[in-house]
């Protein structure tokens, strides 16, 4: 399997995960000219994706897909509470013909790729996170999440790679340039991870199998990658469990570029 960012931050997410024979998008929060460059990249083209599986319907995440589905003619995946919205809107109920409604907990099969939604708390209509496998080895996506629970951690158990969000740096976050309410927003339960909570939860889900995390949607006000580095690695190094950072390839997901490729 594969796992690559194709982009992750706060202007647009996107992230292939695939097998030698199916591929899947976990959102479509970039052009479609960009899916399209990065896939080929990657070697494969639009037409090659087997579905697109939305974890919520904010617009850094879908601000592609009406194009890419309908040139593509893909199904997509996702909550009724995001696919329900997504309905409500002129744009995308021109492709509403390509929805498919799927429940957290229950898995979805697409050629040799089983993939699970899980729930996530984020302020939007029913957003999910994502565990992908294939055989013995198994992927997963979760950002967007303002705190995890003990099933987030269920769900993200004995992988082989992951991309898991790792949004602000709270200090930052407090002196910076956003209105109060947003500020209050992103630090709820419903809003996104900081660093240091990113970092606990990665200590929740270490195991020896795991060859790469990378760190997703960075805010581009409130953080720095290095930062989110440091802050997580610390949170590794401080923890009683028996593992060092250096054990750990962690990377931070380019906010508007290919990550490195993830091979498991």
């Amino acid at each position: 399997m594969r796992l690559v960012s194709l982009a992750s931050g706060s202007d647009g997410n996107s992230t292939y995960i695939g097998s030698e024979n199916t591929h899947i998008l976990v959102d479509a929060g970039i052009s479609n000219k960009k899916i399209e460059t990065r896939l080929n990249e990657l070697g494969l083209c639009g037409k090659d994706i087997s579905g697109i599986f939305l974890t919520h319907e904010h617009s850094d995440h879908i601000s592609g897909l009406e194009v890419f589905v309908r040139k593509n003619e893909i199904p997509v995946y996702a909550s009724e509470g995001t696919l329900r919205y997504l309905k409500e809107r002129d744009k995308y109920s021109k492709i509403k013909d390509y929805f498919h409604i799927i429940q957290s907990k229950k898995y979805t099969s697409l050629g040799d790729l089983e993939v699970l939604a899980f729930d996530i708390d984020h302020d939007a209509n029913e957003p999910f996170g994502y565990r992908v496998e294939c055989e013995n080895k198994k992927i997963a996506v979760a950002t967007d999440l303002g705190r995890y629970t003990k099933d987030i951690v269920d769900n993200l158990l004995n992988l082989d790679a992951l991309l898991i969000e790792a949004n602000h740096d709270i200090r930052m976050l407090e002196t910076g340039p956003y209105p109060y309410e947003l500020k209050r927003r992103i630090l709820s339960e419903r809003g996104h991870l900081s660093n240091e909570n990113s970092g606990k939860l990665i200590c929740e889900i270490l195991n020896e199998n795991i060859k790469k995390i990378f760190l997703g949607h960075l805010s581009d006000k409130n953080n720095l990658p290095e930062l989110a580095l440091e802050s997580v690695r610390y949170e590794i190094f401080a923890d009683e469990r028996p593992y060092n950072p250096k054990d750990f390839d962690i990377e931070v997901a380019k906010r508007d570029a290919l990550s490195e490729i993830c091979y498991v």
